[in-house]
């Protein structure tokens, strides 16, 4: 790349901030990814924050990188510099974004990493062209991003939407944040276990694949091992499955109710098996929406960058910063 073209389109590093590993991937304007380094997540924030900085490092030299964004699992202030809180990471109302400018001498900023995904399904997957668009990330919770009139919406604090945490079932499974039947602890890969433990318990004869399996370890189950056994016809992982289809298609109508999207992104861990649950969600949708029959129903996709949406959205949204800033010809 010339001097030139960098100084025109500037590379931007998207960093996808786990509980388990750090992806930084450099993108170009198109949501190419070019390159990807990845580390362990460490468990201190001195630890994390010089992680963060040798994966940049090492991009460095071999491409001309103008800004960094940061995907984080987490509560992000207004201005997308402080994380307050997140659950996975060493982070409790820390300056992230100042502490890693000063070390890289580059613009940083963060992002919740929903919003980062649903950006970039805007701007380059099964989000284009769609107006008021909500994105569900469904893993071992539910994130959620709201984009209106190809605006993210944040809230008034930062923190919005948890849609994950709108109560499904009073007094029903105990959630970690702390609330009782949260629609996530119903339709996540953590829920589609238990409730796969559950059906077991409740048959007086189980035979199953799945049965054999929690006997020798019932700590073993996940949600992608149910996922797998239903794909392979077990009975009990079918019924599961269909359990996780109603609560998607319940959970979709109530969000439908309230920001009357024109179109739904299902993301993350979980998506991979829609073929499995989406038919069945979305008519379970069509049924429980306010109105059914008489309103036009949102239109219900699966990603299309998967994994790799936070890191792509986190390195566009960078990309806008530095436009912003006037810094587009400041790369390194």
């Amino acid at each position: 790349m010339t001097d030139r073209m960098a100084t025109a389109r500037p590379l931007t590093v998207g960093i996808d901030v786990g509980g388990t590993n750090i992806r930084a991937s450099v993108v170009d304007a198109e949501g190419e990814v070019l390159d990807t380094v990845q580390a362990p997540t460490p468990h201190s924030a001195r630890a994390l924050e010089d992680a963060l900085e040798r994966a940049v490092r090492e991009l460095l030299p071999r491409h001309p990188i103008g800004a960094v964004g940061l995907a984080v699992a987490g509560f992000i202030n207004a201005d997308r510099s402080t994380v307050r809180f997140a659950p996975h990471l060493p982070w409790q109302d820390t300056p992230v974004a100042e502490r890693l400018t000063r070390r890289l001498d580059l613009p940083v900023i963060l992002e919740h990493d929903a919003n980062a995904a649903a950006w970039a399904e805007y701007r380059f997957g099964a989000a284009a062209g769609g107006h008021n668009v909500v994105l569900v990330a469904i893993g071992t919770g539910i994130g959620a991003a709201l984009l209106i009139d190809g605006r993210l919406y944040r809230g008034s604090h930062g923190v919005a939407p948890e849609l994950g945490h709108l109560q499904v079932v009073p007094q029903g499974r105990a959630c970690p944040c702390g609330k009782r039947g949260c629609w996530e602890r119903y339709c996540s890969g953590t829920a589609l276990a238990d409730t796969a433990i559950e059906l077991l318990a409740t048959d007086p004869a189980p035979s199953t694949v799945l049965a054999r399996e929690v006997s020798r370890d019932p700590g073993s189950l996940t949600g992608r091992r149910v996922a797998g056994a239903a794909q392979d016809g077990d009975p009990i992982a079918m019924r599961a499955m269909a359990d996780f289809a109603r609560w998607l298609g319940l959970g979709l109508a109530f969000v439908s109710d309230i920001f009357d999207p024109d179109l739904v992104v299902i993301a993350g861990g979980v998506s991979s098996s829609a073929p499995l649950f989406l038919d069945e969600a979305r008519e379970e949708y069509a049924r429980a929406v306010t109105g059914a029959g008489h309103r036009p129903l949102a239109r219900i996709r699966t990603t299309q960058l998967g994994e790799a949406a936070g890191m792509i959205g986190a390195a566009e949204l960078a990309r806008a910063v530095l436009a912003d800033s006037g810094d587009v010809a400041r790369t390194h």
